[in-house]
């Protein structure tokens, strides 16, 4: 047998053209202490601030302090194992998550790992859980309407796609319901949905999913929990992976997203409850000196993109719980200074069965009527009805004083009651925006003003249902340019007065 040595030489060529020799070299540290989410670790001198590290276990932290003699980390899963003297290395790389239309609908803990038993995420790419939040040059000004589909809120304090609006009260009195409620009516807006749960329990999140599935909003829904029974650490980076998977969807597919962090004020307590285990120092109410930056840097990623970047947007809802009505508390006023406007809940109006329980004294939205449409800001629905709820508010303090009234105070009371009476709104019962409209301007323009008290809510049935079916074609082009010139203002109100008489003589149409 003979050989050819060009054969053999082009042979040996080829293997060594395609040799690669590869060193794992890695930074490896040792525990020195371990527990309560938090780990002290001596011998990574390298390691970056956020960077992600490894236990010999597969268990991940993520570089928290860095000391003279070692780093402080916290633990993102379960520290049980753990134990001193166990090895851990550097990854060289920075917190991420999973992203993309694959997580819609689906149920992921706060690293994106799926905890609803319906197999792998089917993820687009990974992002990133920490991002700078856009420029000035990249942001436009908040101009569209973002639609809750609750009365009080469209009319009086509207809420616009790319605003940063807080929800704030005592606990129970409705705040998760709004957040709910406005996910629930961006059925038919095509806007991506993701609701935040943070330091809650299992069986209320369960409780929320549920009714998002019921009213078939889980299709466009991600839901990140991060309960009470997760580690500290997970529920402090819950709010920023929940915003990381709404950014991708903005930035890379132009979408409209809504992220509703329920509720930032759990997420302060774990930061505190980290920050105090590493030995940082504690400021006002224990809370650290960055407690600030904290939400700053989360909330600012809020935005209304440029054209030029797409022009999607990303609305946030946060909730904060206060104790006691106290807004003027350390993490309460921190929000309320980043954030665009505020919804107060007051547990006297919600006691009082006035729900949702909005004082309209003091929640208010920076962008005002930039984010109406024309009609709701007419002077005959949204334009004046601050102003009138907060008289009729005065004078039914006054009235309790048992003075008696002239005929034109008393008739302004009477409207006034029956206003509340029209903002009040069960849950999971979100209204189109030009049903809002028609109901308020019904109102404002004085057609309630001989219908009992107890019939109001059949009022507002009945006319809707009256509307739909009798004025299509008026409801119809109404829907696609709501704006009440003189000629819609003129038709609407026949309408209404055509159905008032019929209600008051017993004859309109049952929404049954």
């Amino acid at each position: 047998m003979r050989f050819n040595p060009e054969e053999i030489t082009s042979v040996i060529r080829k293997e060594l053209e395609q040799f690669e020799s590869s060193v794992d070299v890695s930074e490896v540290g040792t525990v020195l202490e371990v527990g309560d989410g938090i780990a002290r670790i001596y011998g990574l001198e390298k390691a970056a601030a956020g960077e992600m590290l490894e236990f010999e276990n597969g268990v991940r932290a993520q570089v928290f302090n860095l000391e003279a003699g070692s780093i402080g980390a916290v633990v993102l899963g379960d520290d049980k194992e753990l134990h001193e003297g166990m090895t851990i290395r550097r990854t060289g790389q920075l917190l991420d998550v999973p992203v993309g239309h694959g997580l819609l609908g689906r149920v992921v803990d706060a690293l994106g790992n799926p905890i609803d038993g319906k197999g792998p995420i089917e993820a687009e790419t990974r992002r990133p859980v920490e991002m700078i939040a856009p420029g000035i040059a990249g942001r436009q000004p908040v101009t569209e309407p973002l639609q809750t589909g609750i009365k009080a809120i469209d009319s009086m304090t509207p809420i616009g796609r790319g605003q940063r609006e807080l929800i704030i009260g005592d606990r129970k009195t409705g705040k998760t319901a709004i957040g709910v409620d406005t996910i629930i009516n961006q059925k038919s807006e095509n806007v991506h949905c993701f609701y935040v749960a943070i330091g809650q329990k299992d069986s209320t999140v369960a409780g929320v999913v549920a009714d998002l599935r019921k009213a078939g909003a889980m299709d466009y829904t991600t839901v990140v929990v991060a309960s009470a029974a997760a580690p500290a650490p997970l529920q402090y980076i819950a709010p920023y992976a929940g915003c990381a998977m709404a950014e991708h969807l903005m930035y890379n597919h132009k979408a409209h997203t809504l992220v509703v962090y329920d509720d930032l004020s759990k997420q302060a307590v774990a930061y505190r409850q980290l920050s105090l285990l590493l030995r940082r120092p504690p400021g006002r109410e224990a809370y650290p000196g960055d407690v600030f930056y904290l939400h700053s840097r989360l909330l600012e990623r809020s935005v209304k993109l440029s054209d030029e970047l797409g022009a999607g947007s990303l609305t946030a809802l946060p909730i904060i719980e206060t104790q006691e009505g106290e807004v003027s508390a350390y993490i309460p006023t921190n929000v309320i200074s980043i954030t665009d406007g505020q919804i107060y809940l007051q547990p006297d109006l919600f006691r009082a069965n006035i729900r949702p329980a909005i004082d309209v004294g003091i929640s208010v939205s920076r962008v005002g009527g930039a984010a109406q449409v024309k009609a709701m800001k007419h002077k005959k629905v949204a334009g004046g009805l601050r102003l009138n709820l907060a008289a009729f508010r005065e004078l039914e303090a006054f009235a309790q004083l048992g003075t008696d009234l002239d005929a034109t105070t008393q008739s302004q009371l009477d409207r006034g009651q029956r206003m509340v009476e029209i903002l009040k709104q069960p849950q999971f019962r979100p209204m189109h925006v030009v049903d809002q409209i028609a109901i308020i301007f019904a109102a404002a323009s004085g057609h309630l003003d001989k219908v009992a008290l107890n019939k109001v809510a059949d009022y507002e049935a009945r006319l809707l249902t009256y509307l739909a079916d009798n004025h299509a074609p008026f409801k119809e082009k109404f829907v696609a340019n709501p704006v009440l010139d003189d000629e819609n203002e003129a038709e609407l109100d026949r309408i209404c007065a055509q159905f008032t008489e019929a209600f008051l003589e017993g004859k309109a149409p049952d929404p049954r």
